[in-house]
């Protein structure tokens, strides 16, 4: 019988709205048992420091490098790391010595998968030292050496979920929409593809933030005020991204938000969230069989005007959608949760990545060990 391990997954998404903090015991296999959860939201300074780190990290051309300001960002992230995790422990009754590693990913800043460069700064031995637990982190360089997109890498625990679910409808495609919207499927023949599907919240985050000043469309609240600007959604869903052979991943600049000009604040809340919806399932048209049923976790599921669209495009194709606490999982935690679980794998040596689902040339593992 494999190893059964305690793991700490931490998540700091494209959204930079915080820091997602979940616990797993798993064998990095076919065990999964979820534990608790922790959120802890960026002020928003922190969250301008943030941006200035995504600013300056353009002109990385050596993935250790951090110009400007990004060494210090990258300390000031690893420490709000480390606080995070006591927080966690604290609140949960734990002692670190019970927890046997912490899955880290760190703060994405620069990620050009055609160049095979990705950054994302989190100091994981300063992490290890400050929370005292084994730290496993730079999960996603492997794979880029070997020849992938360096992207998703959560579709492998989305297999061990659909798994772990008794009579579970296959195919199914867990999509998570974060700022960036990936997709996972899972065949009936237990095949796993996954890939980037196209903009989740970023576009809609930035766009209520210029002109609203408010870091989210909470509930899609403005979008519901507003109507789709057919002219500017076109904009988005014919960008060639949607019709190349090949699945590409995604930075976050890629696709950049509109201009003032483009339209009002409702309309333009409103057009982000269709174009967000939309750009699934117009994904979802490479993969090898039209999904009957979508999972969808992130924070774009707390959306109600994309989640209404989502659910009206997929309707038509006779695909149901559903939210993932409808299906038993936690839509908030599930991407912490599958660092922790990646974690549990990089330390085994297991595969994190597949030809399916980042285009790596074999099955390879991944990531760095820090020990306290």
């Amino acid at each position: 019988m494999e190893k059964i391990r305690t793991a700490i997954g931490l998540m700091s998404g494209t959204s930079m709205d915080g820091i997602d903090v979940a616990l797993l015991r798993t064998d990095g296999r076919t065990i999964v048992e979820r534990g608790p959860f922790l959120g802890i939201p960026y002020e928003p300074a922190f969250r301008d420091r943030l941006k200035l780190g995504l600013e300056q990290a353009k002109v990385i051309t050596q993935r250790e490098r951090r110009p400007g300001d990004l060494a210090s960002i990258e300390r000031e992230l690893t420490l709000r790391h480390a606080i995070a995790v006591r927080k966690f422990l604290t609140a949960n009754a734990l002692d670190a010595s019970l927890i046997d590693v912490i899955g880290f990913h760190g703060q994405t800043v620069l990620h050009r998968p055609d160049e095979a460069l990705t950054v994302q700064i989190g100091d994981g031995p300063l992490l290890a030292r400050e929370t005292g637990i084994k730290v496993a982190y730079d999960l996603r360089a492997n794979d880029m050496i070997h020849g992938g997109q360096g992207a998703p890498l959560v579709p492998v625990y989305h297999a061990a979920l659909a798994a772990n679910v008794p009579d579970a409808i296959l195919p199914v495609c867990f999509v998570n929409i974060g700022g960036i919207s990936n997709l996972t499927y899972i065949g009936a023949d237990g095949m796993l593809v996954g890939y980037d599907s196209g903009p989740g919240n970023t576009l809609i985050d930035q766009w209520v933030e210029t002109h609203a000043g408010v870091p989210f469309d909470q509930g899609g609240m403005i979008a519901s005020e507003g109507r789709v600007i057919t002219e500017l959604a076109d904009r988005y869903l014919n960008s060639p991204f949607f019709t190349g052979k090949k699945r590409r991943s995604l930075d976050r600049n890629d696709f950049p938000p509109p201009s003032g000009a483009d339209a009002e604040l409702a309309d333009g809340a409103r057009t982000l969230a269709y174009v967000a919806a939309a750009s699934i399932i117009k994904s979802a048209s490479h993969l090898p069989v039209t999904p009957t049923l979508y999972v969808v976790c992130g924070g774009g599921r707390l959306n109600r005007v994309l989640m209404q669209d989502l659910k009206d495009i997929a309707h038509r194709q006779g695909a149901e959608v559903t939210a993932a606490e409808e299906a038993g999982f936690n839509g908030d935690s599930m991407e912490a949760e599958a660092w922790a679980y990646l974690a549990v794998r990089s330390l085994d040596g297991l595969p994190l990545t597949f030809p399916g689902t980042t285009g790596v040339r074999a099955p390879v593992s991944g990531g760095v060990v820090a020990e306290p």
